[in-house]
């Protein structure tokens, strides 16, 4: 009889404790790097919502290429969701060499980046790499590139470095994503040539009436610097926090959903955040995946939670 009691006793106290978390209480604070530009901005801030909806506490910080690195080498960044390859590979490489970082991914395909120019310019006759000398008084001699230090510029000042494709005197000009957007926006509102640092996906794709050239292989990559985006976590960030590693090895986006939350972002005025509820409220069964065998920080299923703070339930 009293062997049946305790079982029972036991079985009664197991029922009663709850459900172990999914990941320790140090795994609350995720922080993340974004580099400046808005399609990291905008995945960034997609991911950090729905990790609020799952009990975590996201931060962003923003960073450049350089010390983004630099940072997930000291174990100051948990996560950075915009390694650009293969034209971050330089940044990339002495810290995966040491396995500071590790990799995943890659979490969006099909990207590009490399020279563009408006529609009536390519239209005139500035297609590719090698048509751009022949176009220099017209550009008076300037590229426009985005922010310092960035992979793009580098590869850039490689070029007028080397005399490459006959541009060796031409200048970058440095400033930033929205800094040389606007130039651009200048530019096609005059009708005036410029040539610039393009990339997919982005909204200035739909924005303006752009074409990518061709040649720049040796420099930015085939197929138009085609790019394939991978997420990095800082060395042991797994096997510490291993719920959210699934979360990241979930994580995956693909161009229109980035080209609607950046448009959202640069063309609407909405802050990253809101921009980001208001995508995950409107697309749910698109990002159901990300949550597949996720867990709530608490230990709950992860779905059911974030839609039901996403006001979805």
């Amino acid at each position: 009889m009293r062997t049946v009691l305790a079982r029972a006793l036991l079985g009664a106290s197991l029922l009663a404790t709850p459900a172990a978390a999914a990941d320790p209480a140090s795994c609350k604070a995720v922080r993340f790097a974004d580099v400046g530009w808005t399609d990291i901005t905008a995945t960034t801030a997609l991911a950090s919502r729905v990790l609020t909806g799952m009990g975590y506490a996201p931060k962003s910080q923003i960073l450049s290429v350089p010390v983004t690195y630099a940072s997930l080498g000291a174990k100051n960044i948990d996560v950075f969701l915009g390694n650009w390859m293969p034209t971050m590979e330089a940044d990339r490489k002495p810290y995966l060499d040491k396995k500071e970082i590790e990799v995943l991914g890659p979490n969006l395909t099909g990207a590009k980046y490399t020279f563009a120019v408006p529609e009536y310019l390519y239209d005139q006759g500035l297609k590719s790499f090698d048509d751009i000398q022949k176009f220099k008084r017209q550009l008076k001699g300037k590229i426009y590139g985005i922010e310092p230090g960035n992979d793009g510029n580098r590869t850039i000042l490689g070029i007028i470095k080397d005399n490459k494709y006959g541009l060796g005197s031409f200048d970058l000009v440095e400033s930033s994503e929205q800094g040389m957007l606007a130039q651009v926006e200048r530019a096609v509102q005059r009708k005036e040539p410029i040539l610039f640092l393009g990339w997919e996906p982005h909204p200035m794709n739909t924005k303006f009436k752009m074409r990518y050239l061709s040649g720049g292989d040796d420099t930015f990559g085939p197929n138009y610097g085609g790019a394939e985006i991978f997420t990095n976590l800082r060395a042991g960030y797994g096997e510490q926090c291993p719920n959210l590693y699934k979360f990241f090895k979930n994580l995956t986006f693909d161009l229109p959903t980035e080209n609607v939350v950046m448009g959202s972002i640069l063309f609407d005025g909405l802050p990253a955040e809101k921009a980001a509820d208001a995508w995950l409220k409107a697309n749910p069964k698109t990002w159901a995946h990300w949550l597949d065998g996720v867990e709530t920080l608490d230990g709950k299923p992860a779905l059911p939670a974030v839609r039901a703070s996403l006001g979805l339930n």
